[in-house]
């Protein structure tokens, strides 16, 4: 892993099943991520995603990248534009800086809309530690 690696794409379909899945799993209730009646009546076009949900998602793009030994030791996003049922979610990333086994990835998941999540994730890579992506090259 450098600096300026870019890390793969990934297109994650937005469902309402996922929207709906995501809201219960971390516990949130609030009627815009389950109920699209309330959600008209609050203004917006149909249910969307919550915050938790797209962190889950982000993780999973960096750890999917860089492996299941690797160790989310910081995500800080900040949330844009919403992701409604039958949206495309596109992750993209790039490696800001390295320092030993850690590295500082920016993340991107856009949407036709514009960007949803902006921000950055802080991994650890223990050492000899070979990427789920360079094995799949054969670089490892």
């Amino acid at each position: 892993m450098r600096a300026g690696d870019e890390l793969v794409p990934l297109e994650i379909p937005i469902t309402r099943t996922l929207i709906v899945a995501g809201a219960i799993a971390s516990r949130d209730y609030q009627d815009v991520h389950h109920d699209t009646e309330l959600a008209h009546q609050k203004g917006s076009p149909d249910i969307f995603m919550n915050i938790l949900t797209t962190n889950g998602l982000v993780g999973r793009y960096i750890t999917d990248h860089f492996g299941p030994t690797a160790v989310l030791r910081k995500v800080a996003i900040r949330l844009g534009a919403p992701n409604y049922p039958g949206d495309t979610m596109v992750l993209t990333g790039s490696v800001e800086k390295v320092d030993g086994d850690t590295a500082t990835v920016r993340v991107v998941g856009a949407n036709d809309i514009g960007k949803h999540v902006t921000g950055t994730v802080t991994v650890t890579v223990p050492a000899g530690e070979p990427s789920v992506i360079a094995s799949a090259e054969g670089q490892a």
